[in-house]
């Protein structure tokens, strides 16, 4: 599903990883590790398009990078990306319905994520937690087969860790794929890349 070789990205003056090549295969989690400023979320960035790698390649099987990023990655940085002043619904219909989502997909990510006492109420006036579950909505409601996922679990207290825990494995199970940055274990069976840093 994806093909990185010999990846080098820096921020400013300083190299964060060079010569990084991996593949990540359908059906497949990968758990990115590294410590804090070692670049695993600017490789997330990369490989989603937000930014240009100094050197290296990335392939997608056989599509091109931007019909892959346009319709086939769901990409859940480590801010919700949520607006604060909106409530709960409109926030999720919005974000769904850009994704590709039709009513069916809304309303079992509700369901699924037990989100319909959250929805009339304004995005600023949830909790962590409960935001990250909005924001982690629009992957169920609207199927893609790569999660880009940075720190997804940080704010979810265990009962929440445990259920996306299985989303994350059905996901697998239909022959997704997930690369997720991570300080803890992903709950499913994960190969590790370790990002070490480069000064």
């Amino acid at each position: 599903m994806l093909d990185a070789t010999s990846l080098s990205v820096s921020r400013g003056e300083r190299v964060l990883f060079r010569d990084l090549s991996f593949n990540l295969a359908s059906g497949e989690a990968v758990a990115l590790t590294g410590a804090n400023g070692a670049g695993k979320t600017s490789l997330l960035r990369a490989l989603a398009g937000f930014i240009r790698p100094d050197a290296g390649t990335i392939a997608f099987a056989d599509i091109e990078p931007a019909e892959v990023r346009a319709s086939h990655i769901h990409w859940l940085g480590h801010l919700d990306g949520l607006k604060p002043g909106r409530r709960a619904r409109d926030e999720l219909t919005f974000q769904a319905r850009w994704a590709g989502a039709d009513a069916d997909g809304i309303a079992a990510a509700v369901d699924v994520l037990a989100l319909e006492p959250l929805l009339d109420l304004e995005v600023r006036k949830l909790s962590a937690g409960q935001r990250r579950r909005l924001a982690f909505a629009r992957l169920i409601a609207a199927p893609r087969p790569l999660w880009l996922l940075d720190e997804p679990f940080a704010p979810l207290d265990a009962r929440w860790r445990a259920a996306l825990g299985l989303m994350m494995q059905a996901h697998l199970d239909k022959g997704g794929a997930i690369l997720a940055a991570v300080h803890d274990p992903l709950p499913v069976a994960a190969r590790e890349l370790v990002i070490g840093g480069v000064s």
